[in-house]
């Protein structure tokens, strides 16, 4: 018989193995050595950890079961990585066990850019949605403003309705790239 812990990780509580606590703690204590932000330390932690969370929901909920096991957080360790590009901690376990999901595809999400704004942030998030110049939204955008109403109207809309990027892990989504350590790394200091 196993033993089973209950963890907090990112805002969610976890039932996970023993095997899997002590790997995932471990985990995150060398993803924290590793990188070396000062006081954004911080803010970086808290996106990996609600990153880890949105992973393990996601593989809890397709493989019907309650309890994290070790593959699990094994599968979570592989597509999040480690600041240096690895998958390697201090506890063994090398980038040939992890192979398995590394190859995922990543869904883009529309959110307003609040870095690149202007004035709300709409114009820089169609841009990043779309992969297209910014500058080019923003023309577009004014054109629509002064050939027809309903641009100014849309604008508004979009600006009410659509989300900022807050935080790195939907900057990661809104550029369509995955939320690996690097990225959120990068994303979190375009502040």
């Amino acid at each position: 018989m196993k033993k089973v812990i209950n963890a907090g990780i990112g805002g969610k509580s976890f039932t996970l193995d023993e095997d899997a606590y002590l790997k995932m703690e471990a985990y995150l204590k060398s993803f924290s050595k590793q990188i070396d932000m000062g006081i954004e330390s911080v803010e970086v932690m808290e996106d990996v950890e609600s990153r880890i969370a949105d992973l393990l929901t996601e593989f809890l909920s397709s493989s019907y079961r309650d309890v994290v096991s070790v593959s699990t957080v094994e599968k979570v360790i592989s597509r999040i990585g480690l600041p240096d590009g690895s998958t390697e901690c201090h506890t063994g376990t090398s980038s040939e066990d992890y192979s398995t999901t590394s190859g995922s595809s990543v869904n883009k999400r529309f959110f307003r850019d609040t870095d690149q704004k202007i004035i709300g942030g709409v114009c820089s998030g169609l841009a990043a949605y779309f992969d297209i110049d910014v500058t080019l939204t923003r023309i577009l955008a004014i054109i629509l403003l002064f050939f027809a109403t309903a641009g100014f109207w849309a604008y508004i809309v979009i600006w009410i309705v659509v989300p900022q990027a807050t935080n790195a892990v939907q900057k990661c989504q809104m550029h369509g790239v995955p939320a690996t350590a690097e990225n959120i790394k990068l994303y979190s200091n375009t502040k």
